[in-house]
């Protein structure tokens, strides 16, 4: 994989990365703001909702894993493409399914597609933009997340304008092939594994990659259960789909601007530390007042844990390329980092549904987030970058493989 020679080619790139980018969520944050709908039609429970967030994230963590794999036997082009094309024909499926059975399973392979792109994407970013990776890595965290605000602000609109939920959810369908014709054109041929790949199993040997999977999972399972829970907690407390989905939007919203912002400041210093913890002590902020004082400023909670999930993980994701210098290794850790870190941030949506059956609200699951903030925190301190190449050294012939600083 070669860095783009023109600035043509390059703006394309970029429009590849928006466009991308903003297909990622939608199907994630569609769901929440419909879930009064969907349970009136489909008779799915709370229990079966969580579905709708568990399966995909699982589907992220373990596909994530094969994203290296993909990337070297078909090319970043390919693969990428084929994966926007899945997840386009799994959100065209929602047009017209009816069982809440079937729209889990279009959830899972929405998950698979957004899996592989997510695996292979940074990789492409390093390589392309070697000199600018946390500017464009931020660009494209930042419309990752802008298009979780569209999903949760457009779905509800659709659905009340056109009377049918199915619209709601089915008209992502349309980006999705948007972004698969410009990614066709844009991305870069070829496949990055002739010019080196660090298999897994090796990456699996350094206790940094654990910790950059635990660190990613912990922030990632606060963004599944704002997904799965923020709007229906909201509408427990008497508020309608709209204005529910309005606030899971300003948090989507408020996730993007931080994921473009902070990460650009954050350039300026090889040290990304001081901008975690900010970052993290904003997710504590926020699910501090869901817990405890849920209606006292819901505006001011959603920012808050925007501002703090989506910094999040633009941070972490830059955090891991910047480990290692060379992109195919670079883009392999990514991809282990956003695949055990998708398998762990599966699981709390599902815990916060435990805990409310069990005492009746969701303060319980929120104030478990707020702990995951704390811990997260807590572990970044390692992440010292003149403590890079200790943390990433492994065998002579993997070290000279790993090129790290």
């Amino acid at each position: 994989m070669t860095p783009a020679r023109s600035g043509a080619s390059r703006a394309l790139l970029l429009t590849a990365v928006v466009l991308v980018g903003l297909n990622l969520r939608p199907f994630l944050t569609s769901i929440g703001p419909l879930a009064v709908e969907i349970r009136a039609a489909t008779g799915l429970g709370f229990g079966s909702l969580s579905l709708f967030t568990l399966v995909p994230m699982l589907l992220m963590g373990v596909c994530a894993f094969a994203g290296p794999w993909l990337q070297r036997v078909l090319g970043a082009r390919t693969a990428v493409v084929g994966a926007l094309c899945i997840l386009c024909a799994a959100a065209a499926l929602r047009l017209v399914t009816t069982s809440g059975e079937a729209l889990i399973v279009t959830a899972a392979f929405c998950g698979l597609g957004v899996a592989v792109v997510q695996s292979i994407f940074p990789g492409i970013v390093k390589a392309t933009f070697p000199g600018r990776v946390a500017v464009v890595m931020g660009l494209y965290s930042a419309m990752l997340m802008g298009g979780g605000a569209l999903g949760a602000q457009l779905s509800p609109l659709i659905a009340d304008r056109s009377g049918s939920w199915h619209l709601g959810l089915g008209w992502i369908a349309l980006p999705a092939a948007m972004a698969a014709l410009v990614s066709a054109v844009a991305l870069p041929s070829g496949r990055s594994g002739q010019s080196g790949g660090l298999p897994t199993f090796a990456l699996l040997r350094r206790p940094r990659s654990w910790l950059l999977m635990i660190c990613f999972g912990l922030v990632n399972g606060g963004y599944a259960s704002i997904v799965a829970w923020l709007a229906p907690s909201y509408q427990a407390m008497g508020w309608s789909g709209a204005e529910s989905g309005g606030l899971l939007a300003v948090t989507a919203a408020s996730q993007a601007v931080a994921a473009l912002g902070i990460p650009a400041l954050a350039a300026r210093n090889p040290d990304r530390r001081f901008w975690i913890w900010l970052a993290l002590a904003c997710q504590i902020i926020g699910f501090s007042g869901l817990a405890w004082w849920p209606l006292a400023a819901p505006t001011g909670w959603a920012v808050a844990i925007g501002i703090g999930l989506g910094a999040s993980f633009a941070l972490f994701l830059i955090v891991a390329l910047d480990h290692i210098d060379n992109p195919a290794n670079a883009g392999a850790l990514s991809a282990l980092m956003q695949g055990g870190g998708f398998l762990i941030s599966a699981i709390p949506p599902w815990i916060v549904t435990l805990l409310r059956d069990a005492g009746g609200s969701f303060t319980a699951g929120w104030l478990m987030h707020l702990a995951c903030a704390v811990l997260a925190g807590l572990m970044a301190l390692r992440f010292a970058p003149r403590g890079y190449a200790r943390a990433m050294r492994l065998a002579p012939a993997a070290d000279q493989a790993l090129s790290p600083r």
